[in-house]
């Protein structure tokens, strides 16, 4: 709990640093740039900024909430018949043929930067907030169980499509030993490539990597060996502003992004809620967990129906969150059998979602991610950068609705999320986790607003996650082993392929959230104890 301020990131270092931007007079944006910056120099297995980011971003002084769309397109070379040529009926998952959008982090970084620098004030120089990633990168961080977990996962030779990494020789060189092992936990990892291309960023700002030497470095690689980006592709790039999308929810405003997000699933969820009255299902109840994944399953159709760019396909927003619609999914539900569903989305998504509030009221909500544990496992041109893979799930089925078309943005799981009342932000709230992140926003909001649980509690109570892991075939409902078995046997009567997982797995993804107290200001702040970050405050 704190007064002036509060950040919670998945990683302890990035929440320190912008700690440190709020305590020097920088706002809430400057202060998850920092954030943001820091942990793909700390946390590299999730983030980059080779990734795309998303904002929420509220500003006090006007009583207004943004979003911003720092999510790249794909190339202007990239179309279905170009994968087809090459005899692919899928984009793969690694390699130069799965980075074929434009990174857009650093745009989203500059783009909320000039925004708060004109509307919020009080920002701090530019070149300051990137100071903690920079020295990170350079001088180095211990590796966390996470890093070291995931590493090993991704030089496991036995799966060439997914995994087996250390086939690209700049993945070598930047996380894995000279002797070609993994960093171990407390082994110091350095980044130095990265670290002089944060430094051209912090003198030059984002013109730099999408119009000067990084881009080009960038460039030359991807093409010399068969990739389709181009310097055309890099300079035409923009993140865009958006309006935000938002559903009632028991008298709370709950906000998400719009597509080409699932931000619309995660409200539909709660439309559907709306029509229960959760003071009669006990919270960890079979009840509970059954409606919640049956309201997801509801909410994923729509989901999967309709959303992609909309800039290239029509999507009824209004409609599919209309009260209407909630209460025609709602009355699906069967609260004594689970419905069977046409096979949902790859859930995977190795991102990091942080919180920021200062001590004037704005409010950040952001996620930034690269896809799969280590994106594309392309680490571009001696720049340090390491490429997403997030246009991999592209269709090359010229009928689907997220059918691959150059400039097009792919479908992104990735959906800050913030829940206003009375007209003023009171959750901010978000988590990494693919299909998962609607699923867990559900059950942080329905845990605070239905039943009282603090922010923390909320975080680290019992969670699930109905869809399948990418790369495995198997769709089930994950759930923690710390749920009662008399509980989970009784989903498993109703039909779930119930599958008992860790108590604590990050399958479930990392969590965090930032309670604003309307009567005090207080701020409460929680963190995931399934990832390696902190809630900090001031």
């Amino acid at each position: 709990m704190s007064t002036n301020g509060m950040v919670t990131t998945p990683h302890y270092h990035a929440s320190q640093a912008a700690l440190e931007i709020l305590k020097g007079g920088g706002n809430a944006v400057d202060a998850a740039i920092a954030a943001a910056s820091t942990l793909a120099a700390v946390y590299p297995h999730m983030n980059s900024i080779g990734g795309d980011n998303f904002w929420l971003i509220y500003n006090a002084k006007t009583n207004e909430l943004r979003a911003l769309n720092a999510s790249g397109r794909a190339g202007e070379r990239a179309t279905i018949e170009f994968y087809q040529k090459q005899g692919y009926e899928k984009i793969p998952s690694r390699g130069y043929l799965a980075a074929n959008t434009v990174p857009g982090v650093v745009s989203g970084w500059e783009q909320a930067y000039n925004y708060a620098q004109k509307t919020i004030g009080n920002s701090l120089p530019w070149n300051q907030l990137l100071t903690s990633a920079i020295r990170y990168a350079e001088i180095g961080v211990p590796v966390t169980p996470s890093q070291e977990t995931w590493t090993k996962t991704n030089i496991d030779e036995k799966d060439q499509e997914f995994r087996a990494l250390q086939r690209f020789p700049a993945f070598r060189q930047t996380y894995l030993k000279a002797n070609g092992e993994p960093y171990t936990v407390g082994e110091i990892f350095k980044q130095p490539e990265l670290a002089q291309t944060l430094k051209v960023i912090a003198s030059q700002g984002a013109t730099a990597f999408y119009r000067g030497e990084i881009a080009q470095r960038i460039v030359t690689d991807v093409q010399k060996n068969g990739g389709l980006l181009t310097l055309q592709d890099f300079a035409q790039h923009t993140a865009n502003w958006v309006e935000p999308i938002s559903a009632n929810y028991r008298g709370y405003q709950a906000y998400n992004f719009p597509p080409n997000t699932q931000g619309i699933a995660s409200l539909s969820i709660l439309n559907i809620l709306n029509n229960f009255d959760l003071t009669k299902i006990r919270e960890g109840t079979a009840d509970y967990y059954h409606l919640i994944v049956e309201a997801t399953k509801q909410a994923f159709a729509d989901r999967d129906k309709f959303v992609s760019d909309p800039e290239f396909v029509k999507i009824p927003v209004d409609s599919l969150l209309s009260e209407t619609h909630g209460r025609q999914l709602a009355a699906r539900i069967s609260m004594n059998q689970t419905k069977k569903e046409a096979k949902p989305l790859d859930p995977k998504g190795d991102t990091v979602w942080l919180g920021v509030v200062d001590k004037d009221g704005n409010a950040v909500s952001l996620i930034q991610s690269i896809y799969h544990d280590f994106g594309s496992g392309i680490v571009a041109g001696n720049t340090g950068v390491l490429l997403q893979n997030r246009g991999s799930f592209f269709s090359l089925d010229k009928n689907h609705i997220n059918r691959l078309e150059p400039r097009k943005r792919t479908f992104h799981t990735l959906n800050p999320a913030m829940l206003f009342r009375a007209g003023k932000p009171y959750l901010i709230y978000g988590t990494m986790g693919g299909e998962g992140q609607p699923q867990t926003q559900a059950a942080i909001v329905t845990r605070i607003v239905d039943y009282g649980f603090s922010v923390q509690e909320a975080i680290a109570a019992p969670r699930w996650l109905h869809g399948r892991t990418w790369g495995a075939s198997s769709n089930d409902l994950k759930i923690e082993g710390r749920v009662p078995e008399n509980v989970t046997a009784e989903l498993a009567k109703r039909g779930h392929p119930v599958n008992v997982v860790a108590n604590y797995t990050d399958t479930m993804g990392h969590a965090g959230a930032i309670l604003i107290d309307p009567e005090t200001n207080v701020l409460h702040g929680g963190a995931d104890p399934r990832g390696d970050g902190s809630a900090v405050g001031y």
